[in-house]
């Protein structure tokens, strides 16, 4: 075997990618046409040649939208992992307050409807976090509702979830694994055209790398910019539903207190700090003045005093 197949195979491979990334729209004509003069030339086999097309297929697929029901199943799929750690809070009355709410706010989202509905429950946690799943599944721990004192700032706080979902960046995450599972077959197809120990090294030198990608993915959370579109659109819709833009900012200022004392639980681990958050919106936002609205103030504590008082 020529020592120049490899290189053959990774630099029809690499073109591919940078077309991906740069945005052309035929990468398979481009993967194509690469792959028959290297083949027709001799510098690769018939098989390898049927290789490299499957690994662009894969990298192709990265592009393609999902349809709403498949975001849906998706969404599905991911709460279900998450219920895996995390237990959902016995609470009817107060998950029906809280899928109310929810439900009352996407109506002024930007996407008001989803293939299964929106849908909003209470995790049994201390952690204050919360998931926006594609396809409008959401979830909220009992710790990230304790950074509420009122119906306003809970609304801040779906809001920006909604806004998560309607900005489909739990699909962009999504996209980004496939993305990797594309480069693993790159790697398994490599290994099993080419026996060469040259190639052997290089596949697990690859290998190690899609590694280190696949645990920035799940542990790195969404982007500083995808929260501060977040924050940005929670902010736009507040105002849509009739709720104080001013409360997202009280309600950072308490998760900042209380992400404080948690020891890097939940958003601090995977988010940007939520001092950082309220500083971007302080240039459109003010809290000044903010007085919440007293019968949303006594509908929320009546609904959730027995969690915010630590039952």
């Amino acid at each position: 075997m020529s020592q120049r197949h490899p290189f053959m195979l990774i630099l029809i491979l690499g073109l591919s990618v940078v077309v991906l990334l740069y945005g052309c729209e035929d990468v398979a004509e481009v993967t194509e046409v690469g792959t028959q003069i290297a083949q027709d030339s001799g510098a690769i086999t018939e098989d390898e040649a049927a290789s490299i097309r499957r690994t662009s297929n894969a990298f192709e697929k990265t592009q393609q939208e999902l349809t709403p029901e498949q975001e849906y199943y998706v969404g599905r799929a991911v709460v279900a992992t998450v219920l895996q750690t995390y237990t959902p809070l016995d609470q009817p009355q107060a998950n029906n307050y809280l899928n109310l709410l929810g439900q009352s706010l996407a109506v002024f989202s930007e996407c008001p409807e989803t293939f299964g509905g929106y849908h909003f429950l209470l995790l049994d946690s201390d952690e204050v976090n919360a998931f926006a799943a594609p396809g409008g599944l959401i979830l909220v721990t009992r710790g990230m509702l304790r950074c509420c004192e009122n119906e306003d700032e809970l609304a801040a706080v779906l809001a920006h979830e909604i806004c998560h979902v309607e900005k489909k960046h739990g699909l962009q995450a999504i996209k980004q694994g496939r993305m990797t599972e594309a480069l693993t077959i790159l790697a398994a197809e490599s290994a099993k055209q080419f026996g060469d120990e040259e190639l052997a090294t290089l596949t697990r030198e690859f290998e190690a790398s899609v590694g280190d990608i696949v645990m920035t993915l799940t542990t790195s959370g969404y982007s500083r910019g995808q929260e501060r579109e977040a924050d940005a659109g929670a902010v736009r819709l507040l105002r849509r539903a009739g709720y104080p833009e001013a409360a997202i900012l009280t309600m950072l200022g308490r998760m900042n207190e209380r992400l404080a004392d948690s020891g890097g639980l939940g958003f601090a681990k995977t988010h940007p700090s939520a001092k950082s958050r309220a500083d971007s919106l302080s240039s459109t936002v003010s809290s000044a003045g903010f007085v919440p609205d007293a019968a949303r103030k006594e509908r929320f504590s009546a609904t959730m005093q027995s969690i915010l008082a630590g039952g």
